[in-house]
């Protein structure tokens, strides 16, 4: 059923986000000729680490992103500060409607309704708003998720699981964060995997279906 979905919007409340919830699933999807179109609401320049080009993440989701099989011209960047998204709900609203006027997508991937993180958690919510006609899934970052509806799986080969192990190696900066790890890549791709009889899946909330 997946091949059904032709222009997919991936919508990252900071660079990593994306890959993160649904790496495996973007390299799966183009890989079956869909366009992806992934957007970035902030970089983080006030959490880089001392001594490094505060703009670094935005130079790493360009690798992280081509790593996906992404198209330069479909990643969008914007510059919202790092924990405030909510202080710019109006703007990011009409970011969103912008996008929704720009293509017809036929897919929004977005944090989870339950994502605790207080910009995750205003993407999700302005997501909604904005795409309430279009099939919306939330994808699963599990240190923010408090709970999780586990209704919706992509089931996945090694091949895209390494794709996403790739793109989350692009960002040098975060250091070693247990997250990016490769084990716990996959990991929790193995776990959802046997969830559903697959060797590897990736596990999404169903925020909006259209069928």
């Amino acid at each position: 059923m997946l091949d059904f979905y032709k222009n997919v919007l991936v919508l990252a409340p900071h660079t990593d986000d994306g890959e993160l919830g649904a790496g495996a699933t973007i390299a799966k999807l183009i890989g079956l000729g869909a366009k992806v179109t992934y957007v970035a609401f902030s970089t983080a320049e006030e959490s880089v680490p001392d001594g490094l080009p505060k703009d670094i993440l935005k130079t790493e989701v360009v690798k992280a992103t081509a790593q996906l099989g992404i198209k330069p011209e479909n990643l969008i960047i914007f510059n919202y500060q790092v924990r405030k998204l909510s202080y710019h709900r109006q703007q990011i609203l009409e970011d969103l409607i912008a996008l929704r006027n720009r293509s017809s997508f036929d897919l929004v991937l977005t944090p989870s309704l339950h994502d605790i993180h207080q910009d995750h958690s205003t993407i999700a919510q302005e997501t909604l708003r904005a795409f309430k006609n279009t099939t919306i899934l939330g994808y699963e970052l599990i240190w923010n998720n408090l709970t999780f509806d586990t209704k919706c799986f992509v089931k996945l080969e090694e091949k895209h699981i390494d794709a996403k192990q790739k793109a989350l190696e692009q960002y040098e900066s975060q250091g070693k964060r247990n997250y990016l790890a490769r084990d716990f890549t996959f990991s929790l791709a193995k776990t959802r995997g046997v969830q559903v009889g697959a060797e590897y899946a990736e596990c999404f909330e169903v925020i909006r279906m259209f069928l």
